[in-house]
């Protein structure tokens, strides 16, 4: 027998805690994750990220969230080794670290061997016969970072659901929080932050991290960065093109967080970023400019109601000049300001617990299943930008 069946019964579900909440992990071959640890070199064509993959994918350099996941998985406390009792599969390939690999100086067929391989491995197990993978999950790095290989759109991927930082356009993909610079070691450490962050007091009206980017003729960025320049009393700018780049020095990007009352996150290189969620940490009321920055992305995360934690300003009223940000934040009265904290405070502790699917008896459930969602093309501006009342 089993030692998950031993230790809990499968009928009394009562007395069993797992009752409905097993994970099993599939036992990859190596060539899936692991082997593309052995050369951190190899990863991306611009730096090593050896810094990236240490200390189980945490950094210092934070830019391995597979890994992260993986082994958080394996700590999971209702993992099991019977694959029938589990309610999801995990399927720990490191898909992003692939691509990654492959993105530069290689043909189709080097970049899309991997990703064929893993479908087919997947396909003749039991484990994908039994719902054709639907209950199957994996993770990436950013869904919109994997155009670069035939992942996504291959039927036994469209079939799984894709946990990403950032997705691009399916049903079957959900967003899940970037990892942090904050490492607590107890709840406790959780609640003292909680209470330091909330009381704080808090020099700058508003804070925005960035440096120039020059063929981002559409982005605001520049705009935004003009305004800090002249608003040095009320606007704290971290200059990360500067010979003293700070924004990669967790100390000092959480130091500036925790002295600014809103925190400004305009699009980028992609609509989402990892500060974000390190403003969040640090007690910093975000500041959106486009709903796919984070109201259609992290709809598990964020609450419905999104002017309870956040302020969301269309970029082109700030593109046009039609609206000053210095004047839109300032008109929010100190008794909002301290309501809002508040509610951005207690996204502090929350994480996405669980995901899950209906199966449909004696029919294909790829049918319909990752479809291409109109909300989120609506909201991602490739078929117009509707009210954010409309989206909830």
């Amino acid at each position: 027998m089993d030692k998950d069946s031993q230790n809990f019964p499968i009928d009394g579900k009562r007395d069993n805690p797992c009752s409905g909440k097993y994970m099993y992990v599939h036992r990859l071959p190596s060539r899936f994750n692991s082997d593309s640890l052995k050369d951190s070199r190899t990863l991306n064509k611009w730096f090593d990220m050896c810094s990236s993959i240490m200390n189980s994918g945490f950094g210092p350099r934070i830019e391995t969230p597979q890994v992260i996941f993986h082994n958080r998985m394996k700590q999971y406390k209702c993992l099991t080794n019977n694959s029938s009792m589990a309610s999801a599969v995990f399927v720990p390939f490191y898909a992003g670290l692939d691509v990654g690999r492959y993105l530069w100086d290689y043909n189709t067929t080097v970049r899309d061997c991997l990703p064929y391989d893993i479908v087919d491995w997947l396909r003749n197990r039991a484990e994908w016969k039994r719902l054709w993978g639907q209950d199957h999950f994996f993770t990436i790095w950013k869904s919109t970072g994997l155009g670069g290989n035939k992942l996504m759109p291959l039927p036994e991927s469209m079939n799984m659901t894709m946990l990403s930082t950032e997705t691009s356009s399916y049903c079957n993909e959900f967003s899940v929080p970037y990892p942090t610079y904050f490492r607590p070691s107890t709840y406790i450490d959780v609640i003292h932050w909680q209470k330091q962050v909330r009381s704080r007091k808090r020099r700058y009206l508003f804070y925005f991290a960035s440096a120039p980017h020059p063929t981002m003729n559409d982005s605001i960025r520049i705009q935004i960065i003009n305004k800090c320049l002249t608003s040095k009393n009320t606007c704290k700018l971290l200059d990360c093109n500067s010979s003293a780049n700070k924004c990669g020095t967790p100390v000092q990007v959480l130091k500036v967080f925790r002295n600014s009352v809103f925190c400004l996150h305009p699009p980028g290189d992609s609509y989402t970023m990892c500060s974000m969620f390190n403003s969040i940490l640090a007690g910093c009321i975000p500041v959106f400019f486009h709903p796919y920055s984070a109201y259609a992305q992290y709809i598990w995360y964020f609450p419905k109601n999104y002017t309870s934690y956040s302020v969301y300003i269309p970029a082109n009223d700030i593109k046009h000049g039609s609206v000053s940000i210095n004047e839109s934040l300032s008109r929010f009265p100190e008794d909002r300001v301290v309501a809002m904290r508040k509610e951005v405070v207690k996204l502090i502790p929350k994480r996405v617990e669980k995901v899950k699917k209906d199966a449909k008896e004696e029919k294909d459930p790829s049918v319909g299943f990752a479809a291409w969602n109109c909300w989120k093309l609506k909201l991602s501006g490739i078929m117009g930008d509707p009210p954010l009342e409309q989206l909830f």
